[in-house]
């Protein structure tokens, strides 16, 4: 793994044009039609401590399943094709839908790629970053229902497949396949999905992974999110707030642990702090200067626990950072961005596709 970093950044955006609105006329006059789907490609450029200089496209399009259904949010599906200078590579197909009056939910995740990383070992010779590869495969559906006003329950299945071999046999080779079965409960007060300035989201999923449908091991895992938001400046821009807590019980395998990161806490990417749980707490101002283009300061702090390394147990791991935004869609508020961010002895960048929560 490189230790000298090399940290110039010159980052353009630029995009397709959205197709123009189709005009649709009548006896007597025409009239503007807002057109069913906007279509649009992003760019990826991205670096990584762990996977090095990341390069990509992501198609997308944002559309309504009913044309006629004004009350759901719009629909998202777009796939992304990532390649990395490490040799790593990723394609993924996501898709949020929203339909019947946003009576119903649905997510669909499909991926395939070959992860060349890393992980922190201390119980060994010469303690140190010692690389892995997993090529997975990874399969993903939940499904929820309105129950009364903004309070959402559901259910989902996921299917994941690991093949993963460790540099100088530091762990022996593993072949892992999970079936997980997950319970979701959701209250959302948001006033939009993509971008909200007020309300809250409150998410909580149980996952388990049962022997009885083809687990090797049973584990179970709880994964919890708090979201709120506060308008500033006349709802122009956005304080948000964010608890996450992911607790993993049982034999989780290590394909399934989690690692500080992301969008819990960014500025690590060296996949250091690794365990079986983890808890966050971030805050995030959203400063919108024109309607296509923002800036946004976070910072936060995290800690886990199940680590190898027992030293990293429920440490405080902070990290602060600044972002640019930008809107991917004309007719609705949908930003990408890249967001830059430090954190305990590491940092870290960020591409984004919606806001980190």
């Amino acid at each position: 793994m490189k230790k000298t970093l090399l940290l110039s950044i010159i980052f353009f955006l630029w995009f397709s044009s959205i197709y123009p609105q189709q005009k649709s006329a009548d006896t007597t006059a025409s009239k503007k039609q807002t057109k069913r789907v906007d279509f649009n490609v992003m760019p990826y450029i991205n670096y990584n401590r762990t996977l090095d200089f990341m390069f990509g496209a992501i198609p997308m399009m944002m559309y309504r399943i009913d044309k006629t259904d004004t009350i759901s949010p719009k629909s998202l599906s777009g796939l992304s094709a990532v390649y990395t200078t490490n040799k790593s590579y990723f394609i993924a197909s996501f898709n949020k839908l929203y339909f019947k009056e946003d009576l119903w939910r649905a997510q669909l995740f499909l991926a395939v790629g070959n992860e060349n990383a890393q992980y922190y070992v201390d119980d060994v010779d010469v303690p140190d970053f010692y690389n892995y590869g997993t090529k997975r495969t990874i399969a993903s559906f939940s499904l929820q229902r309105k129950l009364i006003k903004s309070l959402y329950a559901g259910l989902g299945y996921s299917y994941s497949h690991y093949n993963t071999n460790y540099e100088d046999n530091i762990e022996p080779a593993s072949v892992t396949h999970t079936n997980g079965l997950q319970l979701i409960m959701m209250y959302d007060t948001r006033d939009a999905v993509y971008y909200p300035t007020k309300g809250n989201k409150v998410k909580l999923r149980w996952l388990t992974y049962p022997e009885w449908i083809g687990n090797d091991e049973s584990a179970n895992k709880i994964l919890s999110e708090y979201d709120k938001y506060f308008p500033f400046r006349n709802g122009t821009d956005v304080l948000a707030a964010r608890f996450s807590g992911k607790f993993g019980l049982g034999n989780i395998a290590f394909e399934q642990q989690v690692t500080i990161g992301g969008n819990d806490i960014r500025g690590y990417s060296e996949g250091k702090y690794r365990g079986d749980g983890l808890m966050a707490l971030q805050a995030e101002y959203r400063y919108n200067f024109n309607k296509k283009m923002g800036l946004v300061g976070f910072a936060g702090v995290a800690t886990i626990y199940g680590s190898q390394t027992k030293d990293f147990d429920w440490g405080l791991y902070p990290g602060v950072g600044v972002g640019y935004r930008y809107r991917a869609f004309k007719n609705e508020k949908f930003n990408i961005g890249l967001d830059g961010a430090v954190g305990k002895g590491d940092w870290g960048l960020y591409f984004r596709i919606g806001e980190a929560f």
